[in-house]
C-alpha cells in the first residue's frame, strides 16, 4: 500500500541539466541571475540529506580540533526533514552531538513554564531529545520573564552566542514576504536579538502549535538581522511550492529592507538549498530559455509563449518572428516554421481546454474536448478534503454536471470540526437549549447535553487540551448540515451526500494522525460502490504538510490499489481542482470550464451556505477576503488571463488538471 503518491505527481518534468550543471561554466550560465549560490535537489528528502551531511561535516572537523559547534536553529516546517535526518546519522552511530551547542533563532514570548507550546518544545521533541545532548547544550532565551526584564533577556542572549563563539552556522527558512525568523519586512540589517510582535502571518504559522488563536503569545524574542548575518555559514533552506515566489525574490531580486532574506545576497558564506518546487520561480527553472539551450516539449512551448504575451502585451496571434527573436524564442522558429505557424499551435492548444461540459458532451465529436462524449450519462464522484472544498474550487463546474444531466456524488473526507469556532457550537446549543425548555418541559438528555456543553466553552475549556469528542460532534454536525444545504443547492440528492470522516484527522488538535489503511478502505470502499466514470479530486500540491494533501493521499492510494480493475482501467478519469488560494499554472491547464455572470453568482451563494467558515474560520491570514471573494478573484484571473492570449472573453473559468495512475 503506497501512502505518498501525490509526491510523484510532477507536472513539469524539469531536465537535470537545468538544476545540475556539469560545470562550472554551465553553472555560471544557468546561474547568472542568482545573486545567492544555490543548490537545487529532485526533493526534499534529497536537499535535506545533503544539508545534513554538511553539517556533520563540519560538526566532525571542530571534534577532530576539540572545539565545540555552535548551530543555529530555526523553527517551521521547512527544517524539520533536516533535523530528521540528522537524528538519522546520529542513529546509525555516524556522529556524535557531545559538542555541539544548540541556539534557537527565536522563541515565542510570553510562555510559561509548563506551555504546551514554543520552539523549544517542537525542538525537543523533533530533535533534542533524540540525540545525545544535555540541557546545557540548549541556548534559548528565557521567555518567562517579565516584561521589565525582557530587554536584558535580549542582551544576555547576545552574549552567551559570543560567548560561544559565534554561529558557526543556522538553517533558517524564509516566511512570508521573505522574512528571516520573525525579521519581518522593514526590518533593520542592523538588527540585534529583541522582541518582536507577531504579525498576522506569523500567528497563522504558529496556530497548529498552539491549537488556539487566543492561545499563540502576542510576541516572540527573535535573533536580529545582524545577529544571523554575523553565522559564519548561513544555510537558507526551502521545500515546497508555497515559498517559491520569496525565494526568487531573496536570491535573484534587488537588496531591499522589504525583503530580508535579499540582504543575505552580501553574505560571503549563504548557500540556498531547494528542492524543485521551492525554486520552480528561479529563471533557469521557470524561464530557462533565458539562460539555457532548451528541450522544447509542449507545456514549456505554452508557457513560454504565454510569458512573450505578457512581455509584449499582444494576444497569441499577433505575436512577430521578431518577438520571438527578441525575447530569446527564437529557438522555436525554423526555416520551415515561422511565428505564425507556433502561434496557430498554441492557441488551439489552449481553446481546446475550454468546455462548458465538463462531463463531456454527448452526441459531439469529442476528439479536441478535454472529457469523452460517452459513457453519458457519467457516474461521477467530487471529492472534497472538507465540508465546502467542492463548492468554493468548483462549484460553477459541479453545477454543470448536475445540470447536464451525470449522476453526481459528492464525499466529504474530513468533518472539518476543528476550523469552526466554540462561538458557533455556543450559539447553537443554546438554540437547542431554548427549543428543549419550550418543547419539553421535563427533564430531557437533549436539554442535559446542550448545557453541559455551553458552560464548558463558555467557563470551563482549557487551552491546549484535545477537543472534547461531544464538542467534535457538534462541531462537525455543524458542517454536515452546512454542506447538504449547498448541495440541495446545487442539486445533487441527498442519498449522493457522503460523509467520509476519514479517521487521521479526528484528534481533536490541529495536529493530525499520519494516513492509515483504516483511511484508504473507507475511500477505496466508496469507489467500488458507484464505480465512477469520472472522479474530481483536491490536487493541492504546495502544502505537503496540509490536510488537502493527505487527503489525496488517501484517494490516489485507493486508486493504486484498484487501477487495474477493468472498470477502472477503460473508463475512470481523475480530474484535480485546486482551492480558493491558486489555480493551477497556464501550461498545465488541461480543463478550463467557464461561468457566465449568473453561474458565478450562483456559486458564490453555494459558498455562502458554509456560514461557519465566513469572518470566524482560522486560517484566512493576512488576506482579508473571504472564501467566496478569493474564488472569484481566481476566477475571473484565469478568464482574465484567456482573454489577453485573445481567445474568447468569460466572466471567470474554474480549471483542472487530469491525473493518471502511477506504475
Amino acid at each position: 500500500m503506497r501512502t505518498n503518491l501525490s509526491s510523484q505527481i510532477n507536472l513539469t518534468k524539469i531536465p537535470e541539466q537545468y538544476y545540475r550543471p556539469k560545470n562550472a561554466l554551465e553553472r555560471a550560465r544557468l546561474c547568472r541571475f542568482e545573486q545567492i549560490p544555490t543548490e537545487i535537489f529532485a526533493s526534499e528528502h534529497e536537499g535535506a540529506k545533503f544539508v545534513a551531511q554538511q553539517i556533520i561535516k563540519e560538526i566532525k572537523q571542530k571534534q577532530e580540533k576539540g572545539e565545540k559547534y555552535v548551530l543555529g536553529l530555526s523553527g517551521g516546517v521547512s527544517p524539520q526533514e533536516v533535523y530528521k535526518q540528522l537524528v538519522e546519522f546520529y542513529r546509525s552511530g555516524a556522529i556524535s552531538f557531545e559538542n555541539v551547542y544548540f541556539v534557537l533563532a527565536f522563541e515565542y514570548y510570553p510562555l510559561s513554564s509548563n506551555s504546551i507550546g514554543g520552539n523549544n518544545a517542537v525542538l525537543r521533541e523533533t530533535l533534542f531529545n533524540k540525540i545525545d545532548i544535555s540541557d546545557e547544550q540548549i541556548i534559548s532565551p528565557d521567555v518567562t520573564c517579565s516584561d521589565d526584564e525582557v530587554m536584558a533577556v535580549c542582551e544576555a542572549y547576545e552574549q552567551k552566542i559570543s560567548s560561544l563563539g559565534g554561529l558557526d552556522m543556522i538553517i533558517i527558512g524564509i516566511g512570508v514576504s521573505a522574512s528571516l525568523g520573525f525579521n519581518a519586512s522593514g526590518s533593520n540589517p542592523n538588527s540585534m536579538t529583541r522582541l518582536v510582535l507577531l504579525d498576522d502571518d506569523a500567528k497563522e504559522a504558529a496556530y497548529p502549535m498552539f491549537q488556539r488563536k487566543d492561545a499563540i503569545p502576542a510576541c516572540a524574542i527573535s535573533l536580529g538581522m545582524s545577529t544571523i548575518f554575523s553565522a559564519k555559514r548561513i544555510a537558507l533552506i526551502a521545500w515546497g511550492q508555497n515559498r517559491a515566489k520569496e525565494i526568487k525574490a531573496a536570491i535573484e531580486g534587488k537588496i531591499s529592507d522589504a525583503i530580508p532574506a535579499s540582504v543575505l545576497q552580501k553574505h560571503n558564506h549563504t548557500r540556498a538549498y531547494l528542492d524543485l518546487p521551492a525554486a520552480s520561480s528561479l529563471t533557469r527553472i521557470d524561464r530557462p530559455w533565458l539562460v539555457t539551450d532548451c528541450e522544447w516539449n509542449s507545456k514549456l512551448i505554452r508557457r513560454a509563449i504565454v510569458w512573450l504575451c505578457e512581455q509584449t502585451n499582444k494576444p497569441v496571434l499577433k505575436l512577430t518572428n521578431k518577438d520571438y527573436n527578441d525575447h530569446s524564442l527564437g529557438g522555436l522558429l525554423t526555416k520551415d516554421q515561422s511565428a505564425y505557424d507556433v502561434n496557430i499551435r498554441v492557441f488551439n492548444d489552449i481553446q481546446h481546454t475550454i468546455t462548458g461540459w465538463p462531463g463531456g458532451k454527448p452526441n459531439a465529436d469529442d476528439s479536441n474536448r478535454p472529457e469523452r462524449a460517452i459513457p453519458y450519462p457519467k457516474r461521477i464522484i467530487v471529492f472534497s478534503p472538507h465540508p465546502d472544498d467542492d463548492v468554493i474550487s468548483m462549484g460553477g463546474t459541479l453545477r454543470k454536471l448536475v445540470q447536464q444531466g451525470h449522476d453526481v456524488h459528492v464525499a466529504y473526507q474530513t468533518s472539518g470540526n476543528i476550523a469552526v469556532g466554540d462561538e458557533e457550537v455556543i450559539r447553537y446549543v443554546s438554540y437547542l437549549r431554548n427549543v428543549c425548555r419550550q418543547y419539553d418541559k421535563g427533564k430531557s438528555p437533549v436539554l442535559e447535553k446542550a448545557e453541559e456543553i455551553r458552560k464548558f466553552l463558555m467557563e470551563e475549556k482549557v487551552e491546549g487540551e484535545p477537543e472534547r469528542i461531544d464538542v467534535r460532534f457538534m462541531k462537525g454536525t455543524i458542517r454536515r448540515e452546512e454542506a447538504r444545504t449547498a448541495c440541495r443547492f446545487v442539486g445533487v440528492p441527498e442519498d449522493h451526500i457522503h460523509f467520509l470522516d476519514l479517521p487521521f484527522y479526528e484528534t481533536g488538535m490541529i495536529k493530525k494522525n499520519p494516513i492509515g489503511k483504516e483511511d484508504i478502505d473507507i475511500v477505496k470502499q466508496l469507489i467500488e460502490q458507484v464505480k465512477p466514470d469520472a472522479m474530481f479530486v483536491a490536487g493541492d500540491l504546495a502544502d505537503p504538510h496540509g490536510t488537502h494533501r493527505v487527503c489525496l493521499d488517501a484517494i490516489l492510494a485507493a486508486v493504486d490499489m484498484i487501477k487495474n480493475d477493468e472498470w477502472f482501467k477503460n473508463n475512470c478519469w481523475i480530474w484535480m481542482y485546486r482551492g480558493a488560494w491558486a489555480e493551477w499554472e497556464i501550461e498545465h491547464i488541461e480543463m478550463a470550464v467557464p461561468m457566465s455572470p449568473e453561474e458565478l453568482r450562483f456559486k458564490r451563494n453555494s459558498i455562502l451556505k458554509h456560514q461557519s467558515q465566513m469572518e470566524s474560520a482560522p486560517f484566512l491570514g493576512n488576506d482579508e477576503r473571504l472564501f467566496w471573494q478569493r474564488a472569484e478573484d481566481r476566477n475571473r484571473d484565469t478568464a482574465k488571463l484567456y482573454e489577453r492570449l485573445g481567445l474568447a472573453s468569460y466572466e471567470a473559468i474554474e480549471a483542472f488538471v487530469r491525473y493518471h495512475p502511477v506504475d
